[in-house]
């Protein structure tokens, strides 16, 4: 939505709202810096959370090790795993929750 537009919806709906007898509070709008933090801040990734989306992805893996790590440019949380005779390191965007890398290694 262009600026002038959310200007022109605020307006009209203060206006709609003062001739129905109420009151109206104007607010300015939010900088687009300020509502990306915020969201970023509230969509992160919790280490439980980056948990058990590993375990998703390795169903009746034990996890060995948790640890936050820079990875393809992206603050992630890297989960270590192990079933059997393999150990996974799944590491998991803070910010989205999506996998970054995915590695399965034979452990001798």
């Amino acid at each position: 939505m262009r600026h002038t537009t959310k200007i022109a919806l605020a307006a009209a709906v203060t206006v709609t709202a003062l001739a129905a007898g109420g009151t109206a509070v104007a607010a300015a709008p939010a900088s687009h810096s300020s509502t990306t933090s915020a969201a970023v801040s509230q969509a992160a990734v919790t280490r439980s959370q980056a948990v058990a989306i590993a375990k998703k992805r390795v169903p009746g893996a034990r996890v060995t090790e948790i640890e936050r790590e820079w990875e393809h440019g992206h603050r992630t949380w890297k989960v270590e795993l192990r079933k059997g005779h393999m150990e996974y390191k799944v590491y998991v965007a803070i910010a989205t929750g999506r996998i970054v890398k995915f590695r399965a290694e034979h452990d001798d």
